[in-house]
């Protein structure tokens, strides 16, 4: 049966190395709030092209968390591409990165990135 969760999440970004390289990093710190309460730390590879617009990212990131009532981790990874202001995003659970309560679980999320807010919808089975 799957299940969805919803809320929102603030997100800090900090930039890992130099600027200096056409490939950006950044550490990535969330609280997640609504029916997955927890936070994350990842990392985050990014690239913005010359074209107004077009950019591209790849994240992992590890969410310790409760989510229907239990408590465990798992990974998420993200693939984003924005085409001449036309985004596109695939966050998914890694398979059999969850652990403890949360062992078993699978599912996707859809982030809305408003101007002053994260909404995020989760998608998932447990």
């Amino acid at each position: 049966m799957q299940n969805t969760a919803t809320g929102t999440f603030d997100v800090k970004l900090t930039p890992i190395g130099s600027d200096d390289g056409p490939i950006g990093g950044m550490s990535i710190d969330k609280t997640f709030r609504g029916d997955l309460q927890g936070t994350s730390a990842g990392q985050m590879l990014a690239f913005r092209s010359g074209v107004e617009g077009s950019a591209g990212y790849v994240a992992m990131e590890r969410v310790t968390a409760t989510l229907g009532g239990k408590q465990g981790s798992f990974i998420l990874q993200h693939s984003g591409l924005m085409d001449k202001g036309t985004p596109s995003l695939t966050v998914v659970v890694v398979p059999d990165s969850a652990s403890d309560g949360l062992t078993g679980l699978t599912g996707t999320m859809t982030i809305d990135a408003l101007q002053d807010r994260h909404d995020y919808v989760f998608r998932y089975k447990l």
